[in-house]
């Protein structure tokens, strides 16, 4: 067993006991959380699950599901004179047919990584001869911060081009395509300090699926997976809290209330997922002068040809494992990516690349 388990006997305990409950039953539960999937691989969570039992990563990763339209928009936007682009590290290497931001910075173009989008607004307040705009990417966990600075009227040369999308719409969307048998999800830690437990509820009692909001410790993870069983064996779908010492019911009111000011919810293009109704986000029009997407006229539903061999739309969506795709770790590796998975450190490929691990029981 791992040494990083700070109590190894129960870990044990809760491994037999998930057998227990697992029987011979075939289950496969989903995790949307880059962080879970990080944890699970470098704990090897899997080596104490029956083989009978999978946890399979979902679409939980923001810098993966970004669309090649916004991040073409982006290049355009970062080769364009007097314009610069801020954005986190993670965004740097991703794909798209236009290239990467990173390929953008080699040709000249204007781009700056940054922390946090306070960085950005900082740098548009010493330079306003140039236009700065933040590549805004990520679940509801990072979307307040963005919301918070749009309140606070940055200088007019500073804008967003959002890319910021919702957790809950994309799981139900996994659920009615039924393209795998989900029997259970893990919840996100970090997105449900914002939405709050509650916010899943719709999601159970519509598809009669359990769900437990589960903390990134090695223990909390197999301790979600255990209660997940526990309402199975007892015929129940509902939203438990195993992380109740950071997650509240109600999640972050404060928070949920600057994100409704500022944006909009609409429908939104999830890359190796596809569209989603009502799972994205927008700039609403009384600050759309901080809107990058409006302020330049950017087209953002561009087509995007897939690569050759490129399988992170199933990794994605659960369909097949990292070690599964052939490009894996041959010609697709975080320095040369072919597809997004390889790139971001919450990406499934990225993850299984740096930690190791034969496919599925990773």
């Amino acid at each position: 067993m791992h040494s990083g388990f700070r109590d190894p006997k129960l870990a044990s305990k809760l491994s037999e006991r998930i057998g227990k409950l697992v029987g011979d039953r075939r289950i496969m539960l989903m995790h949307v959380c880059g962080t879970h999937e990080a944890s699970i691989v470098q704990y090897g969570l899997r080596s104490l699950l029956p083989p009978n039992l999978e946890v399979r990563s979902g679409p939980g990763c923001p810098v993966c599901v970004t669309s090649p339209g916004e991040i073409e928009a982006a290049v355009e936007l970062s080769l364009r004179e007097g314009v610069v682009v801020t954005t986190f590290g993670d965004m740097l290497r991703v794909p798209s047919d236009s290239g990467s931001l990173a390929d953008a910075k080699t040709k000249g173009g204007q781009v700056r990584v940054v922390y946090s989008i306070s960085d950005s607004v900082g740098m548009a307040r010493r330079d306003p001869s140039r236009e700065y705009v933040h590549f805004a990417i990520g679940f509801e966990t990072t979307t307040p911060p963005t919301a918070s600075e749009v309140l606070s009227r940055p200088p007019d040369n500073f804008s967003v081009l959002c890319s910021h999308r919702l957790i809950p719409p994309a799981m139900d969307h996994l659920l009615r395509t039924g393209e795998v048998k989900i029997a259970g999800f893990i919840l996100p830690g970090h997105v449900s300090t914002i939405i709050g437990a509650r916010a899943y509820r719709g999601i159970s009692e519509e598809h009669h699926v359990p769900q437990v909001v589960a903390g990134f410790e090695p223990l909390d993870v197999l301790i979600a997976v255990e209660m997940l069983l526990e309402q199975m064996e007892r015929g129940e779908a509902r939203v438990e809290n195993e992380y109740s010492r950071v997650v509240r019911e109600e999640g972050n009111v404060v928070a949920q209330t600057v994100i409704r000011k500022v944006f909009e919810v609409v429908d939104s293009d999830w890359r190796g997922v596809g569209p989603i109704p009502m799972s994205g986000l927008r700039v609403k029009r009384e600050f759309e002068s901080f809107d990058a997407a409006k302020k330049f006229g950017l087209r953002l539903d561009r087509g995007y040809h897939i690569p050759k061999g490129c399988r992170c739309g199933e990794v994605l969506r659960g369909l097949i494992y990292p070690q599964e795709c052939p490009l894996f770790s041959v010609t697709c590796t975080p320095v040369n990516p072919v597809g997004p998975c390889a790139v971001s450190r919450e990406g499934a490929c990225r993850i299984a690349m740096a930690h190791g691990g034969p496919s599925k029981r990773a």
